[in-house]
């Protein structure tokens, strides 16, 4: 069974331009530099009501086709944050204070004392407060965060899981090459991918479509693309087509690719491999 992964990225801040998202294109370098491939992903702001919905979404389709994904954001304890109880609700669970999280997170507060050169106190209402970022539904698993040791959490959901991070790049990326590299380093170039393409100035994407469906529907596992572009400042109009998937699919595909391109008498441009 293919494991597909997704991504969740949750924030107002987002969705309002204030911050632009880097979440996306790094999860996809990370998950390259793996061989593994971003299949999903989507945006949500902080409304619990959306969030919750997503969420069950997301659990459901992990349970069942065993997905792994991560979420970004919503983790902390101001009112704008939600997720974790979010990621409860959407499970039917309770939310309770992990052991481990509580540990760790004590620990940074009393790092932070000392930076201050003041005492650690324990019982006072901000530090008690703090502690709710330790809050995960029932059963979670942590995820450490080397940046500051208040960690994420995961939550197994049938053969796959969600996994739960903080908004900031600083914290969320290394937290998210662990979890691959401690959960899923099995699945690691367990298929390597490529994608090979072609650029066809001035083409039309109607005259190419027969040539696309006959040629995935002649080689199973690869999945043929068409990139249009209308003012490219190399290529002008053209349509960069290309097939993708396994190098032992992709290769006799690209050829038969090129063949059948030649084939209608149009202008090839250069060749691209990734």
């Amino acid at each position: 069974m293919t494991t597909h992964f997704g991504l969740v990225i949750i924030g107002d801040e987002i969705l309002s331009g204030k911050r632009v998202d880097k979440h996306l294109p790094k999860t996809i370098e990370l998950l390259a530099e793996r061989g593994l491939q971003l299949t999903y992903a989507e945006y949500v702001g902080d409304d619990p009501g959306r969030i919750t919905a997503t969420l069950a979404r997301v659990f459901a389709a992990a349970r069942e086709s065993g997905d792994v994904v991560f979420s970004t954001g919503g983790i902390g304890a101001t009112p704008d944050d939600h997720t974790r109880q979010c990621a409860a609700r959407a499970q039917g669970l309770e939310l309770a204070l992990h052991p481990e999280a509580k540990l760790l997170i004590e620990d940074r507060m009393r790092d932070t004392a000392k930076e201050q050169g003041v005492a650690f106190e324990p019982d006072r209402h901000d530090n008690i407060h703090r502690l709710n970022m330790g809050v995960f539904p029932v059963g979670a698993a942590i995820i450490p965060n080397p940046y500051n040791k208040i960690p994420g959490f995961s939550c197994q959901a049938g053969k796959g899981a969600v996994h739960f991070l903080p908004g900031f790049p600083v914290m969320a990326w290394p937290m998210m090459e662990w979890v691959l590299d401690q959960r899923y380093a099995f699945l690691h170039q367990k298929s390597a991918y490529l994608e090979k393409s072609v650029i066809v100035p001035g083409a039309m994407e109607a005259t190419l479509t027969p040539l696309m469906l006959a040629i995935e529907a002649a080689h199973a596992g690869v999945k043929v693309f068409s990139l249009p572009s209308v003012d490219h400042p190399e290529f002008g109009r053209h349509i960069e087509l290309g097939v993708k998937g396994t190098p032992e699919a992709v290769n006799p595909a690209y050829v038969e690719l090129l063949s059948g391109l030649k084939g209608l008498k149009l202008k090839l441009g250069p060749e691209l491999v990734r």
